[in-house]
């Protein structure tokens, strides 16, 4: 099959005819994709400027937590925006913003797993007061925060 007419086959999916023909389930669809970059990058800010130093060590029994609201807001994000890109994956498929948001997303979620290999630990708070902490930390907010201004050009190129 050629990606054009996967593509196609997508876009003719049931779920995604109706996500283009019921009113007001593309607008919610997106709003919850919003929620959910909320989520993740709210805690992920967060969690980084703890691990950077800036934020109180007050924090430090509540990185965990933040760090499952995180993954639940990635949940949110990934399933809606899947959800928003197959109404015209033709398009996106080839829109550098959406293909730089993807890439950026990728290295953003390799420098959390390796931050978490890297201290051997699950728990984020092994990463604390490292120069391998401060690193993950430093990185993560630049991919993070590209990640989100790549999701914005998506709509204007």
């Amino acid at each position: 099959m050629q990606l054009s007419a996967a593509f196609r086959w997508i876009e003719a999916l049931p779920l995604v005819r109706m996500i283009v023909t019921v009113p007001g389930l593309y607008p919610a669809i997106s709003a919850l994709h919003i929620f959910g970059i909320a989520l993740l990058v709210g805690c992920i800010v967060t969690v980084d400027l703890r691990l950077l130093g800036v934020v109180s060590a007050k924090l430090d029994e509540a990185l965990p937590g933040l760090v499952r609201v995180a993954l639940a807001g990635f949940a949110v994000a990934a399933t809606t925006g899947v959800l928003l890109v197959s109404v015209r994956i033709g398009n996106y498929a080839f829109n550098p913003a959406f293909l730089a948001k993807m890439a950026l997303l990728l290295i953003a979620g390799t420098n959390a797993l390796v931050l978490r290999l890297g201290t051997g630990s699950a728990d984020v708070r092994g990463g604390l007061g490292t120069s391998h902490g401060r690193l993950a930390a430093g990185l993560s907010l630049a991919l993070w925060t590209s990640a989100v201004f790549s999701g914005r050009w998506i709509a204007f190129i």
